[in-house]
Order: structure tokens, then sequence, then C-alpha cells
């Protein structure tokens, strides 16, 4: 599986947020974005995922357009920066929610993923009483527990505790796949070390290898 970028351009406000942008992202290898808050890190992110239109270019899924692929959305999980999940749900029914139509994961499996990322499964307080930590573990785990094939993960380690970057790390490592591409951002140095295969840096939304 590979995921192209060709000439891509994204405008906001008369600014050019992402910048005549071309790449490839193959599976079974994690990739790192590194740059300053403002770079275009994110966007590139939100771009992929088709949470924002491109202005000019293509984003291909091996070799196919959102378009040529008869409306098959990509196999994708997005953590993302200021991503809330449902204030008055606990962990279990927020998880259960995203599931929507497909009804794919089951009972045991949302517990499963809830328990691997260091809550309680059991645990019936809503969202908005979590701490940041355990906010940002839950946001995690609803981007890998429908077992994506596509990956995006932006700052996966903030706001957590020495155990809790641990644990996330712990389980990026474990989803490498050769059926798999995985792609995150991170201000974390040891993130980018630990986790990457392959670099690429944003300026002023230009990526650079």
């Amino acid at each position: 599986m590979v995921i192209s970028l060709k000439n891509v351009s994204k405008n906001i406000k008369r600014k050019k947020v992402l910048d005549n942008i071309s790449a490839e992202f193959e599976s079974g290898i994690i990739y790192g974005l590194v740059g300053r808050n403002g770079s275009g890190k994110t966007m590139l992110l939100r771009a992929i995922s088709g949470l924002i239109q491109i202005d000019e270019g293509e984003i291909l899924l091996d070799g196919e357009t959102s378009n040529s692929r008869k409306n098959k959305t990509m196999d994708l999980g997005i953590m993302i920066e200021n991503m809330g999940l449902y204030p008055e749900l606990n962990a279990y029914d927020n998880l259960n929610y995203l599931t929507g139509l497909n009804k794919k994961v089951s009972k045991e499996t949302i517990n499963k993923y809830i328990e691997m990322v260091g809550l309680d499964s059991k645990d019936k307080r809503p969202f908005r009483k979590y701490s940041l930590g355990m906010k940002q573990r839950l946001v995690f785990a609803q981007a890998i527990f429908e077992n994506p094939s596509i990956i995006l993960l932006d700052e996966p380690t903030n706001s957590l505790d020495e155990n809790g970057v641990n644990t996330i790390r712990n389980i990026i490592m474990k989803l490498k796949s050769k059926d798999r591409i995985i792609i995150i951002t991170s201000h974390n140095k040891e993130d980018i070390n630990i986790l990457t295969d392959k670099i690429y840096t944003i300026s002023d939304g230009r990526l650079e290898k």
C-alpha cells in the first residue's frame, strides 16, 4: 500500500499552509514529521485523512484518488490535536459509538484497547472528568481500536507521564506491520528517534527529507 502526494497545496486565509508537497508513504514503515508549531505538520495529516480539502494537487492511495475509489474511504485511524471525544460519555461508550454502522468491533475488543492504553474499562466517569493524560490515552485508543491499515498520530505522547509515554510507544512499535502505514508528528525527539524509520521535516508548509 502506498499513499502518494503529488504537488499538494492548501491555502487558509491567503496563507499557503501546504506548499507544493510531493511524497510517498509506504506500508511497513513508520514515518516521522518534524517541524516548528505552525509549520504544517497537523495540516498535512488533515489533508491525508480527508478532513480538509486541498486546493491543488492529488492525494492517491495505491494510485487512485478518492473519486476513482468509488466512494471507498481509506481504512484510517487518526489522532489529531484538539480532537475531542463525547464529553458526557465514558471510555467504552465513546469507542462503541464511534464504531458507527459497521459494528465490526466487539465489546471485548473495545475493552481490550481501553485496558491496553492504561485506562480502566469499568470506569464509568465521563470523558470530561478525565485528566489530560487520560484523555490523551483514550484519543489514542480511538485511533487504533478498529485496527486500521493507515494510522496518523499527531503528538501521541503529549500530556503523558513517563509511564504513559512508554505505554504508547510500546503499542506503536507493536502496530508496525508490512500491511500498515504509520505517520507520527512529535516535538519529542525521543519519540522520533525511537519510533520512526524515515523522517520528513516541514518548514513553512514545505516538506523535506
